[in-house]
């Protein structure tokens, strides 16, 4: 029995090395391949580089180039995803709060309608959106195409039906007594949901804050039509689409810009990873 066990955990060792080997794979062509010149990674892309030098060289390249504006697209991405995971996860929390809190049909209809938005195909809805900021603008003299507030206001409106999800289930393990204690002791509804709900909901704010994150760094279909391809506000994804057309054999400079793009999302990702899990766990048991 013992050693049936063993051969069990060697063969699940071995898958697991292996699909880490698999996973792990694109990333580290990726990293061996910034640190290369262009014709080397032509010739021979998997091998290691002849010096890593090159790799500043080619972040020194991509950073000073004013025609590729890297930097500006930096600061356009970490706004963009700023200012959406912020108002995603605080109007999503207040929402699925008062979702949970208020027992009748017309809540559960609105929980059912944020619930509609997880089952309908991105491709469905991409050209009436940018119909919908056409009227938008017509009727408002509001431009909603190529700005900043257009672009966080779509972001909402794809992340707060999973992020409402979310919270709806995590809130409604949450006694409510806690928040008739804290009516008796005077708070007020601001206060409960500030002082007494968001404490709690930080594991799942933080795993929502993380899923979010990553989809809205990386994302380009959104950004390319709402935004535009070449336009003056552009997300690093948009960025690396420009240059990738005007370099077409610079794939040096490419391999280092999506290392570059990478780096704050898994350095991120690594640092509240146990959050994630313990958000995900807290939900599943509750």
């Amino acid at each position: 029995m013992a050693r049936k066990r063993k051969i069990i955990t060697l063969i699940l060792t071995l898958i697991t090395i292996v699909l880490f080997i698999i996973t792990m794979s694109p990333f580290f062509i990726v990293i061996i391949n910034s640190a290369k010149a262009s014709l080397e990674i032509i010739t021979n892309p998997i091998s290691m580089p002849d010096h890593w030098g090159q790799l500043v060289e080619n972040i020194k390249t991509i950073w000073s180039k004013p025609t590729i504006r890297y930097s500006s697209s930096v600061f356009s991405s970490v706004i963009i995803t700023l200012f959406s995971l912020t108002t995603i996860t605080l109007f999503s929390a207040m929402a699925a709060w008062v979702l949970v809190r208020t027992k009748s049909k017309i809540s559960t209809i609105i929980f059912l309608l944020f619930l509609s938005g997880l089952i309908i195909p991105f491709q469905v809805v991409m050209f009436p959106l940018v119909a919908l900021f056409r009227i938008i603008k017509e009727t408002t003299g509001v431009s909603m195409l190529r700005t900043y507030h257009g672009m966080i206001m779509a972001y909402i409106g794809f992340g707060a039906p999973l992020a409402v999800f979310m919270f709806h289930g995590f809130i409604k393990s949450i006694p409510k007594e806690l928040e008739e204690a804290a009516t008796i002791d005077g708070c007020s509804k601001p206060q409960i949901f500030f002082k007494i709900i968001m404490p709690i909901l930080k594991p799942i704010v933080v795993t929502i804050i993380i899923l979010n994150g990553i989809w809205i760094w990386n994302d380009f279909l959104l950004p390319s039509l709402v935004l535009g391809v070449g336009q003056d506000i552009q997300t690093i994804p948009l960025a690396i689409r420009n240059f990738a057309g005007s370099f077409v054999k610079k794939w040096d400079l490419i391999m280092t810009a999506v290392l570059m793009a990478a780096a704050p999302v898994i350095v991120g990702f690594l640092f509240a990873q146990k959050h994630i899990i313990k958000g995900m766990v807290s939900g599943s048991i509750k």
